[in-house]
């Protein structure tokens, strides 16, 4: 195969000019990453050995090894893993193919990326920090399984471009090559990466080894070191780890370059038996809300990674938690298709279920300001739990933060604080969906409301209709959306009154706007609007609308509900010219524009926007003369 030479995706070359610009004061971890994904490539290999033994090669001896070469100036991480085809190298080193790129990216060009370097790691793309060191990189690999004959040489120094063609390579598994640059040509010293394999990969499951000169009886020895312990971290006693070693196999397994917020650690006996190490970062990562996020903990058995995200051992509202997960009793030819049959991983997502919850609701009860920062991390992704898990709804729900009239803005309050401070005649929780806290605490729908001294939680996330919709109740507590449907705030008299004196009105209005509403009543929620448009109990709200039809998804056409608040000037001289003319054309108009006002107070546009701008400027008009 001739030598090729391809251009990197756009946001490869931006990321690599971040990478190289603005990471320097984290160099050492190039080298993390490297040996991580030798691991990983060795983890895949041991994996598919499982259903074809001749893919070792008869070479079983799995390990990572580090040459230096000062003279040469060259730094060489070798696998004998798994290995890349042609296609599989140009996927990998390339481009990086991930949802959510572009808004990635443009995280990274707003926020100052060397205070951040967390950044990165949340997006998987550590191969890119060799660049951080080296001019050029040089990948050789074959394919376990394949003919030396096919081997790949891929090769870059991040000008835009890199070459790829065909090689001939004795070895199964990868070697990167990297060209240090002048100034970081100390990672070349024998303590120096020993140093950095002893403090970011001790707990590598292979071998990470190096030759090493050591002088024996007045001669120089060179040997083979293991600068590893290989110990696996998760089969250890709780006591004999530190933090420190739990967070650097946190950042080894999940690429991130800070430490998590949580870390949960245990040994499950019994009946079924395995060991779990669990962690809850301290930041989302980018792409958590794209269908293509990876989620779940890797799946060993007995210490052999049998799959890398197991999305069945953790419910989708947890897909945050990252970590490993060891059985002892899974079959280690196990498929995805068993494992979603299999009795033992129900126990297992039990088990992890339930400890996660109690870490988050231990965090929630004694670390309030922690889990405040956790929440607004993760809260969009645990509130799914509402509608996914039944069984745990209310339990859930106990863990949301949610701001409301009572609470000053950027501070939150509980569903059941909300419920302790209900007054004695409210039979209901009353909440409103929206953009933003600002554009609901001047809303129209809450006048009412506020009037009456009745607090009001402003949901601002997209799914959070449909969350409270699959919530229903909280402690025998209705939840009532403002937006939708009527508001029981008036006495059986009031009622009377109103409709004695403007029920008139509505039907005549509701005549003049004809299919445009399914209904033009009075209002008890308003108090300083003339009027809003309300949907029927069973709609969706505005918020979903607008994102149901950003994702391209049909919405159907609905009618909604014209309120009219008797007590506003407009509306009670709309009725005082009503009754002197019931085919009043001031009427008429008047009410065409009431819906259309309507509109705009919901965010929407009026229907013919020339009629209404005709027809405002005909009653100005009218009005001034």
């Amino acid at each position: 195969m001739a030598q090729e030479k391809m251009q990197f995706k756009t946001e490869v070359n931006k990321l690599l000019e971040l990478m190289i610009h603005s990471l320097y004061s984290h160099k050492e971890i190039f080298l993390r990453e490297l040996i991580s994904n030798g691991s990983d490539a060795i983890d895949k290999l041991r994996f598919e050995a499982i259903k074809n033994d001749a893919l070792t090669e008869g070479d079983a001896n799995y390990k990572i090894k580090l040459t230096a070469d000062k003279e040469a100036g060259t730094l060489t991480i070798s696998d004998n893993g798994i290995g890349m085809t042609k296609d599989e190298a140009v996927n990998s080193l390339g481009t990086i193919a991930h949802s959510g790129t572009k808004e990635f990216m443009k995280l990274l060009e707003s926020k100052e990326v060397k205070d951040n370097p967390e950044l990165i790691g949340q997006f998987g793309v550590g191969f890119y920090s060799a660049f951080m060191v080296a001019d050029k990189v040089t990948v050789t690999s074959r394919k376990a399984g394949e003919d030396k004959s096919v081997g790949i040489k891929w090769e870059s120094n991040a000008d835009g471009s890199f070459t790829i063609e065909q090689c001939e390579k004795e070895t199964k598994g990868t070697d990167v090559v990297l060209y240090m640059k002048e100034e970081d040509k100390n990672y070349l010293d024998e303590w120096e990466i020993k140093e950095v394999v002893k403090k970011y990969s001790d707990y590598i499951s292979y071998p990470v080894v190096m030759d090493t000169t050591k002088k024996v009886e007045d001669k120089d020895v060179t040997e083979e070191e293991t600068l590893n312990s290989m110990k696996a971290i998760w089969l250890k006693d709780k006591s004999d780890v530190t933090q420190e070693e739990y967070n650097e196999f946190y950042k080894h397994i999940t690429h991130d370059f800070g430490d998590p917020l949580k870390t949960i650690h245990y040994r499950a006996e019994g009946t079924t038996e395995f060991n779990v190490l669990v962690y809850l970062p301290k930041k989302a990562p980018m792409n958590i809300l794209y269908p293509e996020y990876k989620s779940g903990p890797a799946l060993y058995v007995r210490r052999v990674q049998i799959m890398e995200n197991c999305e069945d051992l953790v419910p989708v509202w947890l897909r945050f938690v990252k970590g490993i997960v060891d059985s002892s009793d899974l079959p280690l030819n196990v498929s995805r298709e068993l494992l979603q049959k299999n009795k033992m991983m129900d126990i297992i997502r039990k088990n992890i279920t339930k400890k996660v919850l109690e870490t988050i609701k231990d965090m929630k009860q004694n670390e309030y300001e922690t889990y405040v920062g956790f929440f607004e991390e993760f809260g969009r992704v645990i509130k799914e739990g509402i509608h996914f898990d039944f069984a745990r709804k209310e339990e859930i729900a106990d863990l949301l933060l949610v701001q409301s009239t009572s609470t000053e803005s950027g501070k939150y309050t509980t569903l059941a604080d909300y419920v302790s401070r209900m007054k004695t005649e409210q039979n209901e929780i009353y909440y409103i969906t929206g953009k933003n806290r600002k554009e609901l605490e001047n809303s129209p729908y809450l006048e009412a409301l506020k009037e009456k001294d009745y607090e009001v939680l402003f949901m601002t996330d997209e799914i959070d209709d449909i969350i409270i919709s699959s919530l229903m109740k909280y402690k025998d507590k209705n939840f009532k959306s403002i937006l939708k449907g009527d508001i029981n705030l008036q006495t059986e008299e009031e009622k009377k009154e109103s409709k004695e004196n403007f029920g008139k009105l509505t039907d005549k209005i509701k005549d003049i706007l004809g299919d445009k509403v399914s209904e033009v009543r009075l209002s008890a929620r308003l108090k300083n609007s003339p009027c809003v448009l309300v949907s029927g109990d069973g709609d969706i709200d505005m918020q979903m609308e607008m994102m149901l039809k950003a994702m391209g998804q049909a919405v159907p056409p609905r009618q909604k509900i014209l309120e009219l608040n008797p007590t506003h000037a407009l509306v009670t001289a709309l009725n005082t010219e009503f009754d002197k003319d019931a085919e009043s054309q001031k009427v008429a108009d008047i009410g065409e524009l009431l819906y259309n006002q309507a509109l705009i107070l919901e965010g929407s546009m009026p229907e013919d926007t020339n009629r209404f701008t005709q027809l405002l400027t005909k009653v100005m008009t009218e009005n001034v003369k």
